[in-house]
């Protein structure tokens, strides 16, 4: 399944964004969806994940701030980021697969090409 990430850009600390995963096909639909993050200098981080069937799940340094959801008839899952801090600046990805697969980061998935989020001054 192909999927591509939109929305990423320039805020504020303590500013907003919302990143878009649009996938295409059933198979969007029928598998779980992960937002995975990444800098040149920290290991990557699954931030949020959602299940086939809408169950959110969060690492504990985003929990509270960002919201993962999805619209299935959009084929398209969201990712709301508030209150956003300067260690929130990363390439965010997107991914669609089995739920272990994500959670695991190997296996079989797929990901888009990234979206870039700085938070700065």
């Amino acid at each position: 399944v192909q999927v591509e990430e939109s929305g990423g850009g320039l805020v504020q600390p303590g500013g907003s964004l919302s990143l878009s995963c649009a996938g295409s096909g059933s198979e969007f639909r029928e598998n779980a969806v992960g937002w995975y993050r990444q800098t040149p200098v920290k290991q990557r981080e699954l931030v949020a994940v959602i299940t086939a069937s809408g169950s959110p799940n969060y690492a504990d340094s985003v929990r509270g701030r960002f919201t993962i959801s999805r619209d299935n008839a959009k084929n398209t899952v969201y990712l709301q980021m508030n209150g956003l801090k300067t260690e929130d600046t990363a390439v965010y990805y997107c991914t669609v697969g089995p739920l272990v697969a994500i959670v695991s980061g190997s296996g079989s998935v797929s990901w888009g090409q990234g979206t870039q989020v700085t938070v700065s001054t």
